[in-house]
This record gives C-alpha cells, structure tokens and sequence, in this order.
C-alpha cells in the first residue's frame, strides 16, 4: 500500500511539473499566467491531500507496529 501511494503522488507530482511547463511555455499576458499557475497550484494540493492523509495514516500504523 506504501508504494501504491508513493506513486500515485509521483503521478500527480510529475502532472503538474508537465501542466506548469506547458503553460511557462506558452507565450501569453502574464497576468494570465500567473492566475493559470495558481490555480494549477491549487489543484494539484487539493489532488495530494487525500493520499497525504492516507500515508499519514499509513506511517502511524507502521510506527505502533515497530
């Protein structure tokens, strides 16, 4: 479960460096950009936060057992 976790993160991580690379890239106001940014910044901590809280959740279990 540890490492199915741990992917999923990277999944998500590697998606939003791909997305912000994709918009730093694009030629646009930058105004635009930095909304676009922050709203992609935004997302992706709203995405991470259920398996933050699972492999918190995860680590406790662990630690009681050792």
């Amino acid at each position: 479960m540890l490492q199915s976790l741990l992917g999923t993160l990277a999944d998500i991580d590697f998606e939003y460096e791909r997305e912000c690379d994709n918009i730093n890239c694009r030629t646009m106001d930058v105004n635009l950009k930095i909304r676009l940014l922050e709203k992609l910044k935004q997302h992706h901590r709203q995405r991470r936060e259920p398996y933050l809280q699972q492999l918190a959740i995860l680590q406790e279990r662990i630690r009681r057992v050792c």
